[in-house]
């Protein structure tokens, strides 16, 4: 929960600096070749898709995000664009699934009853390449108009942890190899002004093909549901 709260703060923060920049539009000096380069800074509800049976989520699973894209019109209007981009993610995912190490480093998987521990949870953090088709109704003097942004996101996981905490059960692994390296899926921003709803959809699974849990792979996949805020 204070993750959360924290996460409030910052994107609260930004609103204040976007305030701050519509103010300092001056109407004399327009650009009519404007480009929506824009920071973005969003939060998300990360849920699991395709769980192995008996396998479940608990608390609050939360992403931040960061980054920067670049804006290329695409029409005289410059309401139709694309954009590329770099950022940073943070995600956290709490569930049940007990991920442990031997003495000879090898990573087992098991289902746990969601009463024996306090704390199940795998990290993961991402650079990330976001590329987005951008629909718009701006215009040279004002930071107010729609958008939509369908869009494709790529990232690298450059480190990655998991902590449990269950009796005398203790313990936080880093740099789990069974993680893909590699994860990409589809994104859409849509809103109005400041604050746009933000979806993603992994398309490809969070752990490589050789994570199995009884046999069965662990085709596990990550969404995530919520805000983005773009900075112009």
């Amino acid at each position: 929960m204070r993750q959360l709260l924290l996460l409030i703060v910052l994107l609260i923060g930004a609103e204040n600096i976007c305030f701050a920049q519509e103010d300092e539009v001056d109407t004399e000096t327009l650009d009519n070749n404007y480009r929506e380069d824009q920071f973005y800074i969003g939060v998300t509800y990360n849920l699991l898709n395709k769980m192995p049976a008996g396998m479940t989520q608990n608390g609050f699973s939360s992403g931040f995000h960061f980054g920067f894209i670049r804006d290329f019109p695409l029409n005289e209007k410059r309401n139709r664009g694309v954009g590329i981009g770099i950022g940073y993610s943070a995600n956290s995912i709490n569930q049940n699934l007990l991920i442990s190490e031997d003495s000879q480093g090898n990573i087992s998987y098991a289902i746990v009853e969601s009463g024996s521990f306090t704390k199940n949870k795998f990290t993961q953090h991402l650079i990330e390449v976001p590329f987005e088709f951008r629909w718009r109704s701006s215009t040279p003097d004002s930071y107010k108009f729609w958008r939509i942004h369908p869009g494709f996101k790529m990232g690298y996981v450059f480190a990655s942890s998991v902590k449990f905490k269950g009796g005398s059960n203790n313990y936080k692994l880093r740099q789990i190899d069974d993680f893909n390296k590699f994860q990409y899926g589809i994104t859409l921003s849509i809103g109005y002004h400041k604050f746009n709803a933000y979806a993603y959809y992994a398309l490809n699974s969070i752990f490589k093909s050789d994570a199995k849990i009884d046999s069965e792979t662990l085709d596990i996949s990550m969404v995530k549901i919520g805000l983005m805020l773009y900075i112009l």
